[in-house]
């Protein structure tokens, strides 16, 4: 597959140029083109449901009918057109399941730069499997900003770094999180990731996940099509204003569930410094940002890891400032 741009520019092929057509084998017999603007007759049709040359001479034989070579099945044969959809459905199924979907769109997106930030906040077996499931399952670099070394999450980021310098990039400051009494809060620390970042599309994951596939390129894939953020869980708010219901796949109010790829330049306007901790953080993120929100399709490659838990009157407390100001920016809006 071939054009005058740079094979960069190249889109992947569809599912039917990859697999064949879904037809019913009446499209057979070659019958010459004529085009509608010019009436010029131009190259003869061929093969099932295919446009171009070197038709083929008995494609239900093909499909297991018997038949003279001159048999080209029934026009009329229902039978025959619900096998070959069904055949169609069952191929284009069978290559999703392989993964050729997320591959075209890796092939799409391999010229839009992405970056994974991560706050490393404590839970060090969790940040470890963490990034490692990036590394493992993505083609993204990882900025990440460890807040203080608590329980030695900073040495554990330290380690994945030294062991994959041209993946992960760590830095680590004296300050330790807001939410466990320190001066580092969620949108600052947040903030200085956007800012050390110099990619198109900036991620925002939380060390609480584990990917078990390609969870980013989807995103990416939806950010580059046109979204200004994506992510895997969505969010509507519910009729009482106050409560937010799981939306998606498509377009969404909101982006939930500690992983949502942004375009960075709009990020950096939107993102809510002045949050102390991360929980609602998201919505108010989702509600300042201008543009379409997207969930893919598909189950999402992710798995949560054990909670993590801070005091239950620090929690309530940021977590209702959070609140109150997404109910402000919903109300706004």
């Amino acid at each position: 597959m071939t054009d005058a741009r740079p094979p960069g520019h190249l889109k992947a092929a569809r599912i039917e140029q990859v697999a064949g057509g879904t037809g019913t084998g009446r499209d057979t017999a070659g019958g010459a083109r004529t085009d509608a603007t010019t009436g010029v007759e131009g190259r003869r049709a061929s093969g099932v449901g295919t446009r171009g040359t070197h038709a083929r001479m008995n494609p239900a034989a093909e499909l297991g009918f018997s038949g003279d070579p001159g048999q080209h099945g029934d026009p009329g044969d229902e039978m025959l057109h619900a096998q070959r959809t069904w055949d169609g459905t069952l191929a284009t199924n069978r290559l999703d399941d392989l993964g050729v979907n997320v591959e075209r769109q890796r092939v799409a997106t391999q010229d839009v730069t992405e970056c994974v930030g991560v706050l490393v906040d404590g839970w060090p077996e969790d940040v470890r499997r963490c990034l490692e499931s990036v590394i493992e399952h993505t083609r993204a670099k990882v900025l990440a900003l460890d807040l203080g070394n608590v329980d030695g999450a900073g040495d554990v980021l330290a380690e994945l770094a030294q062991r994959h310098p041209e993946r992960i990039i760590a830095w680590h400051v004296a300050e330790t999180p807001h939410w466990r009494g320190g001066t580092a809060t969620w949108g600052e620390s947040r903030t200085k990731l956007l800012h050390l970042d110099d990619s198109e599309v900036h991620v925002l994951l939380e060390t609480g996940l584990e990917l078990h596939g390609d969870a980013l390129t989807p995103l990416v894939a939806a950010v580059n099509e046109g979204a200004v953020a994506a992510g895997w869980q969505g969010a509507e708010p519910a009729d009482d204003g106050r409560t937010w219901l799981e939306a998606g796949p498509g377009k969404v109010r909101a982006l939930t569930g500690g992983i949502i790829a942004v375009r960075r330049a709009q990020a950096l306007a939107a993102l809510p410094e002045d949050a102390n901790y991360g929980r609602h953080a998201d919505l108010e993120l989702s509600l300042a940002l201008r543009g379409d929100l997207v969930v893919p399709q598909g189950r999402p490659p992710v798995l949560p890891l054990q909670p993590h838990d801070v005091s239950a009157d620090y929690l309530e407390r940021e977590s209702r400032r959070n609140h109150d100001e997404v109910l402000r920016r919903l109300h706004a809006s």
